[in-house]
């Protein structure tokens, strides 16, 4: 009997300092969520000026010279 009352005297004491602060609940630090507020855009400003110089590329290459001569024809030379 007096091996059972060590035996339950023991495991009372270590039960007692087990819970010696209580519970506390852990704190969970959350960070806040950062929401990107600015609409999406599309540079606007670069797309005109970029078509029209698109625009002026086709116009340079699809000069169609009739009043000059045709240097590449007739073998070159022309003397006659």
């Amino acid at each position: 009997m007096t091996k059972f009352t060590a035996f339950a005297a023991a495991l009372g004491l270590s039960v007692s300092s087990a819970f010696a602060g209580g519970y506390v609940a852990p704190v969970v630090e959350v960070e806040p969520v950062v929401v990107d507020t600015r609409p999406a855009s599309t540079n606007a400003g670069l797309i005109i000026p970029a078509l029209l110089l698109l625009g002026v590329i086709a116009v340079i290459a699809s000069d169609d010279d009739d009043d000059s001569p045709a240097t590449s024809e007739g073998g070159g030379g022309g003397g006659g």
